[in-house]
C-alpha cells in the first residue's frame, strides 16, 4: 500500500515521547562525564601532592636562609677532614660539630674513637647523617640533633669544630669564650675567629684549619 512505506506516524512518536518520564542522557555520555571528573580529581591530587612535597623539601633549606646569620651547607673536602682529624690527635673528651651538614666531620671523629655530636638546623641533613653513621657502623658514637646553634650550650664539650661564615664568627667567639672550659679546643675551618690568636694553623686555601686552645683566652678580660 502506498503511504505505508515503513515510516513511524507522527502521532505514534508523540505518544511514545509523552509516555516517557523524562529525557535521559545516553549511557556513553554519562560514562564520559564520570571519566572527566575522575581525571580532574586525579590531576588536582597530583598537583596538590607535588606542591606539598616541594614545600616540605624546600622549607628546611629556605628557612635558614631567612635568618640573620645562617650556615650554608657546603660539604667538607677530604683534605679538610684530614686536617681536622690531624688537629684532634692526642685529644680526649666529647666533640661537637656546629652546623654538621651531612655528618662527615662527626663520623670521621667517631671513627677515631670520639663521642661526637652534630647540631644541624636542616632536618633532612640530620636524618641523612644518622643514616650515614649507621652505614659506617659508628651510630653508637655519632649522634645528630636538629637545633639552632645559638640555642645550644657547648660547655660540656672538650673539642669544638665549626665551619662558619665571617658574619657569625665574632658572635660565636664571644659565646664559646663564655661557655667552654679552659681545656677545650676549638677548630675553625674556612674562616678564622676575628680576635683569637690561633695556637696552630694547617692547610691551605679553603682547606685551612685554625686551632684555638681556650687556655690562651680563659682568665683574660672578657670583652663587653
Amino acid at each position: 500500500m502506498e503511504g505505508g512505506g515503513g515510516g513511524t506516524p507522527l502521532e505514534t512518536l508523540k505518544e511514545e515521547e509523552e509516555g516517557q518520564p523524562g529525557y535521559v542522557l545516553p549511557t556513553s555520555l554519562e560514562a564520559n562525564g564520570l571519566k572527566k571528573n575522575s581525571w580532574g580529581f586525579l590531576i588536582t591530587g597530583i598537583v596538590g601532592g607535588t606542591l606539598v612535597a616541594v614545600y616540605a623539601v624546600a622549607t628546611p633549606f629556605i628557612t635558614p636562609a631567612l635568618r640573620k646569620i645562617c650556615l650554608p651547607f657546603v660539604p667538607a673536602t677530604t683534605k679538610q677532614i684530614e686536617n681536622v682529624v690531624k688537629m684532634l690527635q692526642s685529644r680526649r673528651g666529647p666533640l661537637v660539630d656546629i652546623g654538621s651538614g651531612d655528618g662527615r666531620i662527626v663520623i670521621a671523629a667517631a671513627k677515631e674513637g670520639f663521642t661526637a655530636v652534630g647540631y644541624e638546623l636542616n632536618p633532612w641533613l640530620v636524618w641523612y647523617s644518622r643514616y650515614r653513621a649507621w652505614r659506617e657502623g659508628v651510630q653508637h658514637l655519632a649522634k645528630f640533633y636538629i637545633s639552632d646553634l645559638w640555642k645550644v650550650t657547648f660547655s660540656q664539650y672538650s673539642n669544638v669544630v665549626i665551619f662558619g661564615v665571617p658574619q657569625m664568627m665574632l658572635q660565636l667567639e664571644k659565646k664559646l669564650e663564655l661557655e667552654l672550659e679552659s681545656d677545650a679546643r676549638v677548630i675553625a675551618c674556612r674562616f678564622p675567629f676575628p680576635h683569637w690568636t690561633p695556637a696552630q694553623v694547617t692547610g691551605e686555601g679553603i682547606d685551612t684549619v685554625w686551632v684555638y686552645d681556650m687556655s690562651m683566652f680563659k682568665g683574660s678580660e672578657k670583652r663587653p
